[in-house]
């Protein structure tokens, strides 16, 4: 399975994470650079997977195209 070549819509969690949320293109050329970019902190991360749901999704919707 290739990259996002279209991107994703905002809230759609990515195609290529398997079961346990991890993703299967890490470490692959495959890899989106945007993903590679995305550097977690302690302000994404939060104390628990909600409020890093909740950053990423605030950040899709800030950065989205439309």
């Amino acid at each position: 399975m290739p990259g996002l070549p279209h991107g994703k819509a905002a809230g759609v969690p990515c195609p290529h994470l398997d079961d346990t949320l991890r993703c299967r293109l890490f470490g692959q050329p495959a890899r989106p650079s945007v993903c590679g970019s995305l550097q977690p902190s302690h302000e994404m991360c939060g104390p628990d997977r909600q409020h890093a749901v909740r950053w990423l999704t605030e950040l899709e919707a800030a950065t989205r195209c439309d």
